[in-house]
């Protein structure tokens, strides 16, 4: 029976728990049944249509752009709470917001 002292520790959970992880791993990969190799077994595919190779080469252009988006305005919220609340402060938050927007407005038009 194991201790609870052990379980308790978090080294000693992670490592209960991983050798139970690799465990049932090993048994899946003993246990499992084995498919046959065929000529479209590690080709891409999607929602029923096959990808040729020249359309499996993805650009992650949008994505990075849509990121750098999300992170300027996650960033402006986050100066715009500390700010305290005196007049001056709200028209420094408002003109930090206004390049903000600009900011997000190029990164939305050069998407186009």
């Amino acid at each position: 029976m194991m201790s609870t002292s052990l379980l308790s520790h978090p080294l000693g959970a992670m490592a209960v728990f991983f050798a139970v992880a690799v465990t049932i791993y090993w048994l899946g990969r003993r246990w499992g049944a084995r498919g046959s190799e065929t000529p479209g077994k590690h080709t891409p595919y999607a929602c029923g249509e096959d990808f040729g190779p020249e359309e499996t080469q993805l650009s992650y252009k949008r994505f990075f752009r849509l990121a750098l988006m999300f992170v300027v305005v996650h960033m402006a919220t986050l100066v715009v709470a500390m700010l305290p609340m005196a007049l001056d402060a709200r028209l420094v938050a408002t003109l930090y917001l206004l390049g903000v927007a600009l900011c997000v407005d190029i990164l939305v038009k050069g998407e186009r």
